[in-house]
This record gives C-alpha cells, structure tokens and sequence, in this order.
C-alpha cells in the first residue's frame, strides 16, 4: 500500500506536535509545511526535510500532497476544509471548527458530500485509558451507564492575549469534554452551566470564567458532569469515572513514574503529576494520525468527523447560554 503524503498547515505548537506524529508515521511521507510565519515553517521543514510555503492553499493543491492536517488559527479552519474538499484533498483540522455555530452550518452540507475524509482533533478520544474505558463500558462491563464525570483542570491558564481571542472557556477548553461525553453518550438532550471567577481578574477581564461545572442529561437519562478549571497546583488534572447498574470504571492522573518514598513523616509519596497536555496526550496525538492515515487507506474513518465537531460546539454554546442565563438548556 502507498504512503499518503500529507502536508501540514500550521507551525505552532500545536503544529510541532502533528509534525513529530507524522514524521514517525511508516504510513506517512511527510512532504509539505505551511505557515504565513514562514521562519517557523521553514524550521520545521528542515528538520523534517519538506517543502515550505506561506501560502496554505499552495500546499492545499499541490501535486504532491493527499492529505492535510490544519493546526492554524480557528479563524482560518472552515475556509481551509473547504478548500480541501474542493482540491479532494482528506483533511484532519484541530478543534473547534469556529467559533460561530452559523459558519460551521453553512459549510455542513458541503462536508456531508464531500468524497474525501474530514477528521476533526478529538484526541482524547484516543488516549489509551479513556478508549479502554469506553470499550468496556460498550462490552457491559459495568451494566447500563448512569453517570460519567470528566474532570479537566489545567496547570494554570492561558495568557489573557490568548483568552481574549478563544471563544471563552466552554468553546476552547470544555468543547474536549463535551467530545468525551458524546463519545460515551451520543445523544445529549438538557444542559445546566455554571461558571465563577475564582482566581484571575484578566479572565473576568475578558468576560470569561476560570472556573466551570457542567451537567448533562443524555437520552436514556445518563447524567454527565463535566467540572474545569484553568488551574491547579498539583499539575495536569485529567480523570474520568464511569458508573454503571453493574459497577464502575475509573482513569486516575498519569505520572512519570511508578516510584513511591517512604520516611518517618510521609509515606506513598509520588511524583508529580504530568504538567502539560503535551506530555499527557503524546501517545493519543500518535493514535489520532495513526487512524487518520488508516482511515483514508481504507476508506473507512474511525476518528471523530466534522459533524461530531458541530455536536460539540452546539453543546458549548448551550452551556455558555445556561452559564449566562441561569437556566437549563434543552436541545432538539
């Protein structure tokens, strides 16, 4: 089977980690860069030894490129699919799809046509742990599902550069875990929000929350709670539990280590936990491209696809209403 030559679009650090994925892939002949900040493109293209371009629909139509993954701002992700498809180029794009639910609908039906495979950057979806979860809540291990708690809480928050420009937390930070919750519970129906300031002015600055708590009904009556926060002290919190009718499923934080220290004043003392998203999700940034790369030699995706994108920003929008509000949200 050949490889597929895929480009990148996007040379940030989100960039940095879908070039090192793609890179290792056997699959994958890494042929293409693209960044309107070409030093940073051109970088990464000599390390990996691709072309470099500024221009992102250079890359987007040249001969030598069947497959892109977008890593460039949000503003830019439905003009960039869009012109994927038209160039019946397969495309894998970061979350969100934008920040107005109106854009993303107005290109729905072009990418429900569409020949080729749009992908959507779930990773978590990929993570071995929560995968490994999800299969055995579906082979019945723990009855029927009752209720699922995600916990996100990042180590500390975003610069307020960033917060001003990323569509506030329920859009940029909870929209993972609204994924993870519709991968465990497809169909959401009632959404109740609630967000504080807890810790930084320049959040509330920028009309956001640092602190969220959500909870969802599906529609066989599970309950979801989602709970984050843009800090915590003890490092990256990631955690999810799965409770059902025959018992439960649990995915505690990773560390770096299994090492334990033992003295007179403290004992089962731990590492600390990982403290960034790119140490805890490397292996799931792998598997995301991994799938990706099957799922265009097959033909058959398996990765979240742009609809599940849209299902997510409906949901974080609903909470930003409920938030606002003060009332549950329900939907159709």
């Amino acid at each position: 089977m050949s490889k597929v030559r895929v480009g990148l679009i996007g040379a940030g650090r989100i960039g940095q980690v879908h070039a090192a994925s793609i890179a290792e892939n056997r699959d994958v002949e890494f042929t293409y860069i693209a960044d309107v900040f070409v030093d940073g493109a051109q970088k990464l293209a000599d390390k990996y030894g691709t072309k470099v371009t500024a221009d992102p629909m250079e890359l987007i139509n040249a001969s030598e490129v069947d497959a892109v993954v977008v890593c460039s701002p949000t503003s830019t992700h439905v003009d960039l699919i869009s012109a994927s498809i038209d160039a019946g180029v397969h495309v894998m794009c970061e979350k969100p799809i934008d920040l107005d639910i109106a854009r993303v609908d107005a290109l729905l039906p072009k990418a429900r046509a569409a020949k080729t495979q749009i992908a959507l950057g779930f990773n978590r979806r990929f993570d071995p742990n929560f995968s490994a979860i999800k299969n055995r809540v579906n082979a019945g291990e723990i009855g029927n599902l009752e209720q699922l708690i995600i916990i996100s809480r990042d180590p500390a928050p975003a610069p307020k550069e960033y917060i001003a420009v990323s569509g506030g937390i329920f859009r940029d930070m909870t929209i993972h875990d609204f994924d993870m919750a519709r991968f465990f519970v497809p169909e959401i129906v009632e959404v109740t929000a609630r967000g504080a300031n807890s810790f930084s002015d320049y959040i509330a600055e920028c009309d956001d929350y640092d602190s969220v708590n959500v909870v969802m009904r599906g529609s066989n009556n599970e309950l979801i709670t989602i709970i984050n926060s843009r800090h915590a002290s003890f490092g990256y919190d990631q955690r999810i539990e799965a409770f059902g009718s025959l018992g439960m499923l649990t995915a505690s934080n990773q560390l770096p280590t299994t090492v334990r220290a033992f003295s007179a004043t403290q004992t089962e003392v731990a590492d600390p936990y990982q403290n960034f998203f790119l140490e805890r999700y490397s292996s799931a940034y792998r598997q995301e491209l991994a799938d990706f790369v099957a799922g265009i030699q097959s033909g058959k995706l398996t990765n979240p696809t742009y609809e599940d994108g849209r299902e997510a920003l409906i949901l974080a929008d609903a909470a930003l209403e409920s938030a606002k509000t003060g009332k549950t949200v329900s939907l159709k």
